[in-house]
């Protein structure tokens, strides 16, 4: 959660509550500027000051240290993935032909939607992702 999520959060919460900075701030032991300045997404709390907000807005204060994500798979390694596959040779031919279009240009358009779609899947685009993409595109033809 980046900064101005966290102030969004606070804020919500606290309006949730309908409660006012003033108040959250004398149950939290904070200044009213510095819980403003954090639902504003500016600050650098520290853990105790959230600990003492979370606890004044009736909630609790919870920390996670997740992985970190993989990088997102370059185009050429997205390349790769779709020549390495029979299945999307065959499928760069049918769709080329029904939409009267060149192999290159459909190989192209795959990478380029394949390298849109990596930074939202949780690893690097892998066969089982490029199948349910061919998959998808050809039930929509």
């Amino acid at each position: 959660m980046d900064e101005l999520e966290l102030g969004n959060a606070l804020r919500a919460r606290r309006k949730a509550a309908d409660r006012t900075i003033a108040s959250v701030a004398v149950d939290a032991g904070l200044s009213v500027p510095y819980i403003a300045n954090l639902e504003n997404g500016r600050g650098n709390p520290t853990l105790a000051a959230l600990d003492r907000l979370s606890t004044a807005l009736g909630a609790t204060l919870t920390v996670s240290l997740a992985d970190t994500p993989e990088p997102a798979a370059s185009s050429e390694a997205i390349a790769a993935l779709l020549d390495a596959s029979p299945r999307a040779t065959q499928v760069i031919r049918h769709l080329a032909t029904s939409h009267n279009t060149t192999r290159p240009a459909v190989r192209a358009h795959l990478v380029a939607t394949l390298d849109a779609l990596s930074p939202l899947l949780p690893t690097a685009p892998a066969e089982p992702d490029l199948h349910r993409l061919l998959d998808l595109l050809l039930l929509a033809n």
